[in-house]
């Protein structure tokens, strides 16, 4: 969604957002993208019926609730590698231990730029909220967050690969947390070998001309 009107708030993240895009590969300074989707665990009550020459398998319409559990993946655009977690809550506590997990996998990094959205959970205190205030400066230190502004997840990769783990992998009814960890395990080997990466082509320039109609109107 797009902010139907001017907006300087807006187009102040998206500028900001859309520079850190620009920047080269480098190994010391990556910039990641992190994002997190809830997955609804649902069980079929009925057998499918399976496919048949000319037919696919058919579904019964009923099914039973089986909890929500959520998936956090991380995305580094331009090495094309991902880190993608499963949990069964999406809390202030398991946001931190997704980061920390982040700062790990980028031990040799001096800072990692780390591109999210502005949900209430995504905030430094939900280090010292999980660890001793020692390792949570420690954590805090290691990264600058870029926030997409209010209205612009679109401008987060790893929304875009969301999309593509929903629709390659858990697009179907799956009962149980320990199968989505399991599906999601394996098509993050599979991206990562393949070291698929994403093409970005929108820039501050497009956006000047192509979303105008956000930026503040300044008399002369």
């Amino acid at each position: 969604m797009i902010p139907p009107e001017q907006s300087g708030p807006f187009v102040a993240h998206m500028e900001m957002v859309l520079d850190v895009y620009k920047r080269p590969f480098d190994p010391r300074h990556p910039v990641v993208c992190m994002d997190e989707t809830p997955k609804q665990l649902i069980a079929e009550t009925k057998s499918a019926l399976p496919a048949s020459p000319g037919r696919v398998a058919r579904y019964d319409y009923e099914y039973r609730r089986c909890g929500v559990s959520n998936i956090f993946l991380a995305y580094e655009p331009l090495a094309g590698k991902r880190i993608v977690r499963v949990t069964e809550r999406k809390t202030k506590q398991d946001w931190a231990c997704f980061i920390e997990e982040i700062a790990e996998r980028y031990e040799s990094a001096e800072k990692i730029t780390l591109v999210m959205d502005n949900f209430n959970t995504h905030e430094p205190g939900a280090f010292y909220e999980k660890f001793k205030p020692e390792r949570a400066k420690e954590l805090w230190d290691r990264f600058d967050f870029v926030y997409t502004p209010k209205h612009g997840s679109w401008l987060n990769m790893a929304e875009i690969e969301l999309n593509v783990l929903t629709k390659q992998c858990l697009k179907r009814r799956i009962e149980d947390i320990e199968t989505v960890r399991s599906e999601v395990l394996a098509w993050q080997n599979y991206r990562n070998n393949k070291d698929s990466k994403t093409n970005w082509q929108f820039t501050t320039k497009d956006a000047r001309i192509k979303l105008s109609r956000l930026y503040p109107t300044i008399d002369d």
